[in-house]
């Protein structure tokens, strides 16, 4: 084994989808044929050259393992399953002879083929991030099926970079799987960490043959308390893991990262085990007290879960005391730089005042190398880095629009009747007789695919190359085909298709003040699926009316009530980059007054629903469970403020996706929806049990068709999803809808999907009346 040093500047992990979202283009092109295996991992490897030099031109060196090997074509949890050898069962006939998977069969688990739903996806961590989860059970055959990681290292060892091999960790690797449909109850992953960590050792061992010095093992599942695993039952394992990986003869030196939060119990764990780095996020974790350690203490005192430049002096002092608990101290972000943009200097839209606040992920990875030289040189090395840094915080601070004395006053004036609505019993009433709908109700979730027609238009707005008139008549035309087609489907509650829309939550930040928006700002949601985030830099309100005029124009096209349809304040603050200088819950109530202000407009101008999207409640709930008492306050708060001006016979819907419902079930309910939607076709309704103990009593509709994925779910498969759900939820409750949104599917898979859903829904209904 080595014993090089463990940088004194790093990173965790770096955006990898290329400035121009070069991989998401040839993943895709990959995908409809237009390409094949070899120019797809040309591509890739062309990225992960760039990405090295890149690095090395910021700060970084290049022969130090500072350089974080950490590439994936869809999402590194899928990499590390199909490392191990963990492919579910009904995926099988993909593995090869000598026991691998190619680039075509891995895509297959991610999107799902024929009657082989894809592998589950939810949310990683307290992130927008999505990963795949893994289906482990007695049956899962752990080798080491793929040396792509191999292969990656020696592919920069050729090129004379010595990079550091980036893996989800064994521990959080079992954390996060679920028991494969073929478990005995009772049956948990962790349960084969002991046949795991072989092969763990196995591919240690081939990293180094290749040059690895050190390699970096994530274990953000040791930070997180929200895993449904005892805790006691947790810290054994990463003590059983990390004594038996470190205790390898032929591996890298190890270290252990842990973003996300504090490591707290686990640190002194790990400091027991015989690896040589621990990885503590100090942005969003505490320094630890009464602890010290001869390993190298890693400090994530540079966020990478955010875009402000923030306050370097500050972080350089962290570091300072972090010295104090080891004489070994290095500096790295607290989280991969996956989550960030890549260079706020290529933001044309951006003001020059605004970019000075700000820190992409290029930004980010020199402000890693200024502290490492503050480390190695002193304080005075970097006081005028750190000065600047200060200046431009100070600057942020005293801008206009930060603060807005009316938007404050508003907030002041609040009363708790502001976020209480009526009976449910009186709402539900009123709304049958005003709304009149059939049992089983049928819709969508808002959105419908989005054209390359659809994305001309826009962008010919925005470049005035269409008047507004041409322009909205674009638009009018698409709403007018999208509600033909819902009622030629038969849907019961129609929405406009959202066609205006370039994104949920982009899309109000750009009608409301106090954001901002990037033309190149671009970050990975899941596999392909790339976003933009818009900044969240001031107080927020809402100038004019932002949907009404979409609403109204769908509604008078149809006698079928119109849906219409908001993004929540939880949600937006999610998905955005958000200030950072007052709590989440003041900036959360800003949005909801701007929406409740929305939902006034459209309820007056005859929008009978009114659909207000939390699908990141459950995202941003914290890792520590001394945190979500407050959490759950302050959103659940925010959505009610938004929600409760409305009359009884208005029915407000809410939408969740990946929300692990059972985890937040007592939030959910306390939201006061009067329909809630929900993902659960992908795990085949697993969330209904949850459902069913909570006594929730108000609509409630579990998706019956996985949007994320391009298969279309047969009649059979819809019916044996609608009847799980009767079998547990009341009749009168129960809505049929899809898992989320179509923007991202095509028309023809989404037309012959909803045409199958609509079936399902009659023959259930006709069997339900006739046992009636």
């Amino acid at each position: 084994m080595s014993e090089s040093p463990f940088p004194t500047g790093s990173i965790l992990g770096y955006p990898r989808i290329g400035r121009r979202r070069e991989l998401k283009k040839a993943v895709e092109s990959f995908w409809a044929g237009r390409i094949d295996a070899d120019e797809l991992e040309a591509t890739a490897a062309s990225l992960r050259r760039t990405t090295r030099e890149r690095l090395v031109g910021l700060g970084l060196g290049a022969t130090d393992s500072s350089i974080p090997e950490a590439f994936s074509y869809y999402d590194q949890v899928l990499d590390a399953a199909v490392t191990v050898g963990a492919v579910p069962t009904r995926f099988s006939s993909l593995v090869g002879a000598d026991g691998t998977i190619d680039l075509a069969g891995y895509f297959t688990i991610a999107r799902g083929e024929g009657q082989n739903a894809p592998a589950e996806m939810t949310k990683w961590f307290d992130s927008n991030y999505h990963y795949l989860v893994p289906e482990i059970g007695p049956e899962t055959d752990f080798h080491l099926a793929s040396e792509r990681l191999v292969r990656e290292v020696a592919e920069a060892t050729t090129s004379g970079y010595r990079t550091r091999p980036v893996i989800v960790g064994p521990v959080t690797f079992l954390l996060l799987s679920k028991p494969s449909e073929d478990a005995p109850e009772g049956y948990q992953p962790l349960d084969r960490l002991d046949d795991l960590l072989p092969v763990y050792a196995e591919l240690l061992a081939a990293l180094t043959a290749v040059g690895a010095e050190w390699v970096q093992l994530d274990e953000p599942g040791l930070v997180s308390e929200t895993i449904d695993v005892p805790r006691e039952r947790v810290l054994a394992a990463a003590k059983r893991a990390y004594d038996a990986l470190g205790a390898s003869p032929i591996r890298p030196q190890i270290f252990v990262a842990a973003p996300y939060g504090s490591l707290d119990e686990a640190l002194p764990v790990l400091d027991s085990t015989p690896i040589e780095a621990i990885g503590l996020d100090l942005v969003r974790g505490d320094l630890p007290k009464g602890f010290h350690t001869e390993k190298t203490l890693v400090g994530g005192v540079v966020d990478g879960h955010n875009i402000w430049r923030g306050d370097l002096s500050a972080a350089f002092d962290r570091l300072s005391a972090l010295r104090e608990l080891s004489r070994r101290v290095a500096v790295t972000t607290s989280t991969s730089l996956f989550h960030v943009p890549h260079d706020v200097e290529d933001e044309p839209l951006l003001g020059g005042q605004l970019k000075s606040w700000l820190a992409f992920a290029d930004q980010k990875v020199a402000q890693v190398a200024i502290l490492a030289r503050g480390l190695a040189e002193g304080r005075d090395a970097i006081r005028d880095e750190l000065d600047a840094a200060s200046a431009a915080l100070e600057d942020r601070h005293a801008a206009a629009g930060v603060r807005d004395g009316s938007v404050r006053a508003r907030i002041a004036s609040l009363s708790p009747a502001d976020f209480t609505r009526g009976e449910y019993a009186a709402r539900l009433a009123a709304q049958d007789a005003a709304l009149g709908l059939p049992l089983l109700p049928t819709t969508t979730i808002g959105s419908f695919p989005q054209t390359g027609d659809i994305r001309k238009a826009r962008a010919a707005f925005g470049k005035g190359e269409l008047t507004e008139a041409q322009y909205t008549e674009a638009m009018r035309a698409e709403i007018r085909r999208v509600v033909e087609l819902q009622e030629s489907i038969g849907l019961d509650v129609i929405v406009h298709g959202e066609p205006e829309r370039n994104d949920m939550v982009q899309y109000f930040a750009e009608n409301l003040d106090g954001f901002a928006v990037t033309q190149n700002g671009w970050v990975q949601s899941y596999g392909s699926r790339c976003t933009r985030p818009s900044i969240l830099w001031g107080d927020v309100s809402r100038p004019a009316p932002i949907t009404v005029e979409w609403s109204s124009y769908t509604q008078s096209l149809t006698a079928k009530p119109v849906k219409g349809m908001l993004t929540g304040p939880v949600t937006i603050l999610a998905w955005s980059f958000v200030r950072d200088d007052q709590p989440l819950g003041e900036t959360a109530n800003q949005v909801a007054l701007a929406l409740r202000d929305e939902i006034e407009d459209l309820e007056a101008a005859g929008i009978r629903i009114i659909q207000v999207d939390e699908p990141a409640l459950r995202e941003l709930l914290p890792l520590k469970k001394k945190d979500h008492a407050d959490y759950l306050d302050w959103s659940v708060g925010s959505f009610r403020l938004a929600t409760s001006g409305v009359r009884d016979e208005t029915q407000i819907h809410t939408h969740l996706c990946y929300s692990e419902f059972g985890v937040v079930i007592d939030a959910i309910d306390h939201l006061d929806a009067d329909v809630t939607s929900i993902e659960a076709a992908r795990s085949k309704m697993e969330v209904v049990p949850d459902i069913r103990r909570s006594g929730f009593g108000r609509g409630i509709g579990p998706g019956v068709y996985d949007i994320h994925s391009p298969r279309v779910p047969s009649v059979e498969e819809v019916t044996d999803l609608i009847e799980i759900a009767l079998g547990s939820i009341p009749q009168r409750q129960v809505w049929v809808n899809p898992d989320c949104g179509l923007k991202t599917r095509g028309y023809d898979e989404t037309v012959a999907s909803l045409t199958n859903v609509l079936a399902a829904t009659r023959a259930v209904r006709e069997r339900v009346l006739a046992r009636a």
